[in-house]
């Protein structure tokens, strides 16, 4: 009998216990408030890391019409405004290749000037011409430039287009996601001047297979369409007014996006140096000529270290502004006239 008692008691202790767990995480539950801000914040890292440019094919049949007209003249730009345009009035670029050569994916791929947000960042200051420019003003820079052209009329039909264009792929993105689209990778800059050996060597590893051993590009099977692999000089590249002619910013490019398919703007390919030396290797060869560089940068003060034409604001050679080495020149005009400059 007393064992009994004893196990009857045993069974009670067991059960209050359980009671009271079981109480007590109820209650917890019950009490809990999430933290408001906490459950924001993990919302809106989510919609960061889902958040993605337009795909741009796949929705090309939906697209407004002006929209589709714009993607349409810089996907194809040799056929819609260019030399292979059947109505002469509308051949505004001068040679064979797209917009989207360079600003790839339809302008979508970050790290390649893309045009992701580009049209919040305009009006903005230019310092090749000394005053505030329009996005219109930008795109007729590249028309005269890079596409070796003519300007734009800023009423135009195409020039709309190519905007509207812009503005749809800055549609609905994160102010958190801006910097990653804009402009080009930094690259750190060598001590030394390009050597043109070690660029040929990475051209010849990394280019050729593309552009081709001589630089003349790959053109689409359908040649009105331009290049599926752009020429990087000869008479059907960009002139030597382009910013593309400079060796830091095609050094930027190149770093962020080259070989195509396989570097990315956060997982370059090649290293600072080889992208310094190819750049150089590259923009050793001729190209078309821009008239009248002489007037870029009316505050010659502001011209880029790399600008390969002058007159500049220093003592430099011509073939030291080309090739470098550059950081003398970016210490020179920090020390004369307090501007720090990175390229």
């Amino acid at each position: 009998m007393e064992n009994f008692h004893l196990l009857v008691r045993k069974l009670f202790v067991l059960f209050l216990t359980i009671f009271v767990l079981i109480t007590t995480v109820f209650l917890g539950l019950f009490m809990y408030k999430p933290s408001p801000t906490t459950s924001i914040d993990s919302m809106a890292d989510v919609e960061l890391e889902e958040w993605q440019p337009k795909d741009v094919l796949s929705e090309l049949e939906s697209m407004p019409p002006e929209v589709k007209y714009g993607y349409l003249l810089i996907a194809e730009s040799s056929k819609y405004m260019g030399p292979a345009a059947t109505n002469p009035d509308m051949r505004f670029t001068g040679n064979g290749l797209a917009c989207a050569n360079c600003h790839l994916q339809a302008g979508t791929q970050a790290g390649s000037g893309s045009w992701v947000g580009v049209t919040d960042r305009f009006p903005q200051f230019r310092g090749r011409s000394n005053k505030i420019g329009s996005i219109e003003d930008r795109i007729n820079g590249c028309m005269e430039r890079s596409m070796n052209g003519k300007k734009l009329p800023d009423e135009s039909e195409e020039m709309k287009a190519i905007v509207a264009y812009m503005e749809w792929l800055s549609t609905d993105i994160p102010e958190e996601k801006v910097k990653e689209y804009k402009g080009y990778v930094p690259i750190k800059i060598p001590e030394a001047a390009v050597d043109l050996e070690k660029g040929k060597v990475v051209y010849t590893r990394e280019c050729a297979l593309c552009h081709g051993e001589n630089g003349q590009g790959v053109r689409h099977q359908d040649a009105e369409k331009g290049y599926q692999y752009p020429p990087l000089w000869g008479e059907d590249s960009y002139n030597d007014g382009a910013g593309m002619h400079r060796v830091i910013t095609a050094a930027e490019f190149i770093k962020g996006n080259m070989p195509f398919g396989q570097a990315q703007w956060d997982n370059p390919k090649l290293s600072d140096e080889e992208a310094y030396n190819v750049a150089g290797y590259i923009n050793s060869f001729e190209r078309p000529h821009k008239e009248n560089t002489e007037n870029d940068y009316p505050d010659l003060k502001l011209k880029p270290v790399s600008t390969p034409y002058g007159p500049w604001a220093d003592d430099f050679t011509a073939e030291q502004h080309k090739y470098g080495p550059f950081l003398p020149i970016i210490k020179y005009y920090k020390e004369q006239y307090g501007i720090t400059k990175d390229k």
